[in-house]
């Protein structure tokens, strides 16, 4: 055996120390079972947890947890001729302990690689009624994939206390004695447990060597009820693994197709990020941002500063959720957590199962019972995260059907963004007009508008210096078309209408869109997606475009909407904004009014900012916008 000195105890015995709850303690485990020879495999749980445990081992990748009540003593409720002892606690007080049947954690690992191999398995623990956990904060078990198990266990050897209650020093000192029991019976034994016992295991297998030590029959066991295996409700798994669920997953997967699960730690984070990408993408549509590789990257390195702010090498959920919603805003934050909180290989169950939360959970005949690990990791700190939900399908249905037709109007923010927008537009537009009728000149008293260094190149020979000069644009702008998406197909843009100002500076709006009606996110609130927009500023009266018969001849909706700019622009120019320039047809139509197209090219705005723009919220109601903004969601 090539195990190293630190780690045995004699020459029959070995103790691996891991993180519970870790998958980088999980994977070396079971490294460390198949490439040494080991006749037993001993874990630090009671006999009363053996058939529950290895029955739901065999169940796996579908997870479950073991849960076992504490029984009510005499002792511990009435003394002194039936007085409640206040110092004691009663047996409603007492938490249930529980063993949760987590790939990810490093007994359940060993218990599954033994049964893989036929290897014998020892529960070795004391039957306790009342578990007491004993865990600190360690360092990160990412450390381990560079640094050899033993050297871990030796470097966070002077941070492990020695156990204070006399609950775990019993425990102890019973495990040892067992160990000392499986010496006789097996050659090789391997006990898998936490690093904060392993220490006191070693010094108390020692004593008992040396004499000085509990004998096994010197112990009691307390009495216990029957542990218990259940299913857990696949929405509640991050309270019951150690791993994000979706990174526990990716470790099942990589198990059944033989795939290379060293680096999954690190490398599920990136295939979280894209998991969620076609999630977001896949609800969003056009209107989702483009999650770039460099704004992934930007997220990737948000992530790690963070983690090394809270002195961690791998992220927690908080640190990734938190990171997407910096970078790329709420809604793919969203889509990240849901995917985290997505454990792949769960499987529908008869029955109800047990709904976990923080140190509870709900059992299937409704009772909430406080819970306990018997294999504990490192504490955790629970945050909170702000996020807007995503509204459930009844109250869509239901905010849907109490629709009032009658009463509609627009979101005021959206109007002054989406005229901002308008603003900019008309001012690229205007200076597109004015470079249009620059020259050049030989420099005399002025620079004028610049140095043109093409023409003084170009005439270099005459030693002299030519300047720019770009004269004041002429005319006025006073129609703005925006194209979002073209081709339009009609089919997607079913909403088409003209709306008029509420205010002197909101513009003459003609637009077509989605169909709001088909998507409600809040009680009198619909969404839309602009496909185009017609901006009429100075605002005036005009007939719908849409019902003007002067604008049938117009196959497309776009031409209707150039050829409607066109009829009602007092200008001789009009700013048009689009992915693409606009073809012969479009500046064909445009003289047919005399008019000019100036363009406008999309790709010179913020992708995030025409994403949002084209959000257009539709309110069942002025009264509905004194609440419009906590339902309101962003792109």
């Amino acid at each position: 055996m090539d195990v190293p000195p630190l780690l045995r105890l004699d020459d029959r015995t070995t103790v691996l120390p891991i993180i519970h709850g870790s998958g980088q303690f999980a994977w070396l485990t079971r490294r460390f079972l198949l490439e040494h020879p080991f006749d037993c495999v001993a874990v630090p749980l009671p006999e009363s947890f053996r058939e529950p445990v290895e029955q739901g081992v065999l169940e796996l990748p579908r997870p479950s947890i073991v849960i076992q009540r504490p029984l009510p003593s005499f002792e511990s409720i009435f003394e002194h001729d039936g007085e409640i002892d206040d110092e004691e606690e009663s047996p409603d007080e007492i938490p249930a302990s529980y063993v949760p049947i987590d790939p990810c954690q490093g007994v359940i690992m060993a218990l599954r690689a033994a049964m893989g191999e036929h290897i014998p398995r020892a529960f070795i623990d004391l039957e306790t009624n009342h578990f007491q956990p004993f865990s600190t904060v360690m360092p990160d078990p990412y450390a381990v994939r560079h640094v050899k198990v033993e050297k871990f266990a030796a470097a966070v050897l002077p941070s492990i206390p020695r156990p204070s209650d006399e609950h775990t020093r019993e425990r102890i000192a019973y495990m040892a004695a067992r160990l000392a029991e499986l010496n006789q019976r097996h050659e090789q034994t391997l006990l898998v447990t936490s690093v904060m016992e392993w220490p006191w295991i070693r010094e108390a297998y020692r004593l008992l060597r040396e004499g000085r030590g509990r004998e096994l029959d010197t112990f009691e066991h307390d009495n216990v009820d029957v542990a218990r295996l259940h299913s857990v409700d696949p929405r509640t798994l991050l309270f019951l693994f150690g791993e994000i669920p979706f990174i526990t997953s990716l470790y099942e997967r990589a198990r059944a197709d033989l795939e290379d699960d060293e680096n999954l730690q690190i490398d599920g984070v990136k295939e979280l990020l894209i998991a969620g990408k076609e999630k977001y993408v896949a609800e969003f549509g056009n209107r989702a941002r483009n999650v770039t590789p460099l704004l992934l990257s930007k997220c990737l390195k948000y992530i790690r500063n963070l983690s090394l702010m809270n002195r961690r090498m791998t992220p927690d959920m908080v640190t990734i959720v938190t990171a997407c919603q910096q970078i790329l805003g709420d809604q793919y934050a969203l889509h990240i957590a849901e995917s985290a909180n997505r454990y792949e290989h769960s499987q529908p169950e008869q029955g109800t199962p047990v709904t976990l939360g923080i140190d509870q959970a709900r059992l299937p005949d409704g009772e909430i019972v406080s819970l306990v690990n018997r294999l504990p990791g490192p504490p955790l700190t629970w945050q909170t995260i702000s996020l807007q939900r995503r509204p459930t399908t009844d109250e869509k249905h239901r905010w849907e059907y109490s629709w009032n037709p009658y009463s509609q109007c627009s979101y005021p923010p959206e109007d002054e963004r989406i005229e901002m927008l308008r603003n900019r537009v008309c001012e690229r537009a205007q200076a597109i007009m004015g470079q249009d009728l620059a020259r050049t000149e030989k420099f005399t008293t002025s620079v004028k508008d610049g140095i043109d260094i093409r023409d003084t190149l170009r005439h270099w020979y005459e030693k002299e210096i030519y300047v720019k000069v770009i004269p004041p644009s002429r005319g006025q702008l006073d129609a703005c078309i925006m194209l979002f998406d073209s081709p339009a197909d009609p089919r997607d843009y079913p909403w088409r209408t003209t709306w008029f100002a509420e205010h002197e500076w909101e513009s003459t709006l003609a637009f077509f869109a989605s169909d709001f009606t088909r998507e409600m996110v809040g009680p009198g609130i619909g969404l839309g997606s602009y496909g185009g927009a017609m901006f009429l500023y100075p605002p005036v009266p005009i007939k719908d475009i849409w019902l003007d018969r002067r604008l049938d001849f117009t196959e497309t909706l776009e031409e209707r909407l150039i050829a409607a700019a066109c009829m009602h622009s007092r200008g001789k120019q009009i700013a048009m904004m689009s992915p693409l320039p606009p073809g012969r047809g479009w500046r064909r139509l445009a003289r047919k009014y005399k008019k000019q197209l100036v363009h406008v090219s999309m790709s010179s705005f913020s992708d995030q900012e025409v994403k949002q723009l084209r959000m257009v919220h539709v309110l069942n109601g002025s009264e509905v916008r004194s609440y419009a903004a906590d339902f309101i969601r962003k792109a």
